[in-house]
């Protein structure tokens, strides 16, 4: 084949981005087709621009207001709303089946993501939310990451380039258990880097949220607030019991030393990282039936808030028969 005859048969691209085919079926005329390797041209058509999502907080949640002073000391972790644990726990129920519902119709939807993200001190109930929240939800539409000590290769580059690889994808819902976070709260209180380098990450992590959220991710951030009188009861029941062992690590009680570190770590994260698309939610959640319920329902009703729908189905699919 000549080098004339090839380039002709591989097909031409013009001025507009379209590469005009040479006809394959005998018509002589050559037939158009969007390039292929564009990464745009391989993206489902989505809206420019994502309307943002009002985050309904379930009343109990105290949420923090962007650009103020927070005092976490003053929230009440034994706080109950005044609901009865019985109630509680079969409203926990029906908020579970709206979840299930309605991440149906985001999966489906395929254009929109949530991010979940839980922080809290050891034993602050990170785990069990998690499991009793999305119980009975669709695992093809829910991805859960537990960031533990960053590896070597997470090392060597930035700091929220690990989490940006975890980030929701269209349609599905995604889990941080601990998060970006770590990278103001452990590394600070242990002095991991120097001062001004945690520092400069509140304004790093504003931005990455508000790159996800513009970008159609709904980001709904609990801080799961506990006691220092429950973290000891807590601890103490994992020790007491040989099936819990598992759970406890030593390291907690040393952790626990820096109690009042911790609790100003994470203060200055909620007030300077609390914005108005992405609020930090405070959870008293001494009461782990209390805790269950209220994220359950602001899921609940934060994705009802997003109203995601089903795709327009085919024309005439209603009347189609399936044949014998």
């Amino acid at each position: 084949m000549s080098k004339k005859h090839s380039k002709h048969h591989r097909g031409q691209k013009r001025a507009d981005g379209v590469t005009e085919t040479p006809d394959l079926h005998g018509s002589g005329r050559p037939s158009t087709a969007r390039r292929v390797g564009s990464v745009a041209d391989a993206m489902p058509a989505v809206p420019a621009s994502h309307p943002r999502v009002p985050i309904r907080a379930a009343p109990g949640i105290v949420t923090v207001e962007p650009d103020t002073r927070f005092d976490l000391g003053a929230v009440d972790t034994r706080a109950d709303g005044g609901l009865d644990r019985a109630f509680a726990k079969d409203a926990l129920v029906r908020e579970r089946e709206r979840i299930v519902a309605l991440q149906e119709r985001l999966y489906a939807e395929r254009a929109r993501s949530v991010l979940l993200v839980f922080q809290a001190i050891d034993t602050g109930g990170k785990d069990g939310t998690i499991r009793s929240v999305l119980k009975g939800v669709n695992p093809q539409g829910c991805v859960v990451t537990s960031f533990k000590v960053p590896s070597s290769d997470e090392l060597d580059h930035d700091f929220l380039w690990r989490y940006h690889a975890r980030a929701p994808g269209r349609g599905l819902i995604g889990v941080f258990n601990r998060s970006h976070y770590e990278d103001v709260l452990v590394v600070r209180v242990k002095g991991l880097v120097p001062d001004a380098v945690w520092q400069n990450r509140y304004g790093r992590i504003n931005d990455f949220e508000r790159l996800l959220t513009e970008s159609g991710t709904t980001i709904l951030k609990f801080f799961l607030h506990i006691s220092k009188a429950e973290q000891k009861k807590r601890l103490e029941a994992r020790i007491a019991d040989p099936e819990k062992h598992w759970k406890f690590d030593p390291a907690d009680l040393v952790e626990r030393k820096s109690w009042d570190a911790y609790q100003q770590a994470f203060a200055d994260a909620l007030a300077r990282c609390s914005t108005p698309d992405a609020p930090w939610l405070v959870v008293p959640a001494d009461h782990k039936w209390f805790r269950n319920y209220v994220i359950a329902r602001t899921v609940a009703d934060t994705l009802e808030a997003m109203d995601p729908r089903f795709p327009q189905a085919p024309k005439g699919i209603a009347e189609l028969t399936v044949p014998d």
